[in-house]
């Protein structure tokens, strides 16, 4: 199985990541990528850009080397089911990668954190879900399933959390139910690198062996075609 996109991917705008929108590119078109998603922290996360960077995306080329670049953010789930860009500011983005990150969320157990994961789904740019795998936070992934299905969503399943799974608790075994749930119900996943280097732009090797061991269809894998991807996001050639 190959995939054709990495849609989870940082660049120093971040304030913890050490590449340019740039090369981060030509990474991805040196890893045989198709399509490149650039998704900077929210601004809950410290040293992250202040919302009016996103609000100014309209001025990156759609292409870049050849390789056709989607400017989203990775939105921060806060402990009120909210995300961390006001409406007008979502409106500017390609799409959202929404997740949970303890700098600036408080575990409140599994049930409320589930809650908050679906209530961040509601927003329409919120269209995928990033590293829904640590027991720090933990998730109920039968609930969580269930509303990826209700509100259009897909699932990550983080390259980077393989590479490090130290850090991120019971994150093989919450994968491997969560897609045998996402099988059961038909939910779309992404398979994302989560790259904070060009060098880890297109690095989805764990991630996908993986998904295929768990016996994930092609047809549920969003990034293994690139016009799946774009009608999922609900995006044009043109910007």
């Amino acid at each position: 199985m190959k995939l054709i996109a990495d849609l989870h991917t940082h660049t120093i705008v971040s304030g913890h990541a050490y590449g340019t929108i740039r090369e981060n590119t030509a990474a991805a078109k040196e890893a045989g990528l198709s399509i490149l998603g650039i998704t900077e922290h929210g601004p809950r996360i410290p040293g992250a850009p202040d919302p009016i960077y996103f609000r100014n995306m309209g001025n990156v080329p759609r292409y870049i080397y050849g390789v056709m670049v989607l400017m989203g953010c990775e939105l921060n789930i806060l402990n009120d089911g909210t995300v961390d860009l006001e409406p007008n500011t979502l409106s500017r983005i390609d799409y959202g990668i929404a997740g949970i990150h303890r700098l600036c969320y408080k575990d409140e157990g599994k049930e409320k954190n589930t809650e908050n994961v679906i209530s961040a789904m509601k927003y329409g740019k919120v269209k995928l879900i990033s590293h829904p795998d640590d027991d720090h936070t933990p998730l109920d992934y039968d609930r969580l399933t269930d509303g990826a299905k209700e509100y259009g969503t897909a699932l990550e399943v983080n390259n980077s959390s393989f590479r490090k799974p130290q850090f991120r608790l019971n994150c093989v075994e919450n994968y491997r139910t969560m897609l045998r749930y996402c099988k059961e119900k038909h939910v779309p996943v992404i398979i994302n690198s989560d790259a904070h280097d060009p060098s880890q732009v297109g690095t989805q090797s764990l991630a996908l062996a993986f998904a295929e061991e768990c016996g994930m269809p092609e047809e549920l894998i969003l990034n293994t075609d690139a016009q799946r991807i774009l009608d999922f996001l609900n995006i044009t050639d043109k910007r």
